[in-house]
């Protein structure tokens, strides 16, 4: 096949997929985006056999990062992809593990060099990870290590998926439950999100089950809508935080566009739709919203609705002067809820000793980098 003969492919395959891809790699296709129906289209364009496809999706959900790795594939097939292709794998560039309780925390380089994070967490069901939707984020949370440094773009489903994969290759371990509540709005970036989670669903790939993925949102109502009439039996998370919209507007922006009111509408529609338990996260900051009022004003607003609320020690940023509330309070906040008949969790804190609250990593990263560049541009500053 001609050089312009594959160049055309590619374009075709790229105005066939729904993924619109912000990482390019030399005008290459990154096939972690792809989905089997996809990749046997590439390979039929480039005038291969279809149940090729399904050897590739396999490898890829092995965790294969070149295609030399992929050995029942001919040489010339593998040759053609990497012409036309990348695997876009990622690069460790630092990993902590808690001494507490084995929770280990990655910070990862992109082919374009923009750094997210990940988190791996054991439990007794087995290992979940948490992982990142965007590089940056819009939502601006005050009490979140991701806000003051900018949003930078999406990831494509790859991207999402590759966070699995590097983790499952560094650790040998099987990662049975997903949760998107990493750096990023998972619904400010809605088709990327949607084609992941069917990647991360295909009984040819991964194989979780949906019923083993959460996404957590700060409530962007019309894209809640959305997900409820894709069907997909997820467990939908709302990052709440405030049983009013005097305190939401103030720790979130987002408020500002999306009452609670709004969002309790929103959450009653979708568990009409769906089915599904939705689940309220609360993140109780001390002296702000973990009141017995507030817990009243809370349980008022939300009694009676296929819920649960998961109460949330809030993390110690540095970024932030929010303190966590005591265990009396937070205990007290619980009891409170539980008397109206709703059902309250405290989330087990993991991590505590390597700062694995979302984005506290990947912001010590990026204020280091941003410091030397400051530095190297100054005369006479040493480092």
């Amino acid at each position: 096949m001609s050089g312009k003969e594959i160049e055309k492919t590619t374009k075709n395959l790229t105005v066939k997929t729904t993924v619109k891809t912000t990482e390019k790699k030399l005008g290459k296709i990154n096939l972690l985006d792809l989905s089997v129906d996809e990749l046997q289209t590439l390979l039929t364009n480039l005038g291969q056999q279809k149940f090729r496809a399904k050897q590739i999706f396999s490898w890829l959900s092995r965790g294969a990062e070149r295609f030399d790795e992929m050995t029942d594939l001919s040489k010339s097939l593998r040759e053609l992809l990497s012409n036309i292709s990348f695997i876009g794998s990622m690069k460790i560039i630092d990993k902590q593990i808690s001494k507490i309780d084995q929770t280990a925390k990655y910070l990862f380089e992109l082919n374009d060099n923009n750094i997210i994070e990940s988190v791996m967490m054991e439990y007794i069901h087995g290992y979940t990870a948490c992982i990142s939707t965007q590089v940056g984020c819009r939502m601006g949370c005050t009490f979140c290590a991701s806000t003051g440094i900018g949003f930078i773009r999406n990831l494509t489903p790859g991207e999402m998926l590759g966070q699995i994969l590097k983790m499952q290759t560094d650790t040998g371990k099987r990662i049975g439950n997903v949760v998107l509540m990493g750096i990023g709005e998972p619904l400010d970036n809605y088709d990327n999100v949607i084609k992941f989670m069917k990647l991360l669903n295909s009984p040819d790939g991964l194989n979780v089950g949906y019923r083993h993925v959460s996404l957590s949102t700060c409530g962007i109502v019309p894209k809640m809508l959305e997900l409820a009439n894709e069907k997909l039996p997820i467990t939908l998370s709302i990052s709440l935080h405030a049983p009013n919209d005097e305190i939401r507007n103030m720790t979130m922006p987002v408020n500002k566009l999306y009452s609670i009111d709004k969002i309790i509408e929103g959450c009653k529609i979708y568990t009409e739709v769906t089915k599904r338990r939705i689940t309220f996260e609360y993140a109780l900051i001390s002296e702000i919203n973990d009141s017995i009022s507030n817990a009243e004003e809370l349980a008022k607003k939300i009694k009676g609705m296929l819920a649960h609320v998961n109460l949330i020690p809030v993390n110690t940023v540095k970024t932030s002067s929010f303190k966590k509330s005591s265990r009396k309070q937070i205990l007290d906040f619980k009891n409170l809820l539980e008397s109206y008949g709703i059902e309250t969790t405290i989330r087990r804190e993991l991590g505590t000793d390597i700062e694995a609250a979302c984005g506290q990593l990947r912001r010590s990263e990026v204020e280091n980098k941003n410091k030397m560049d400051t530095c190297n541009k100054k005369p006479g500053v040493q480092i």
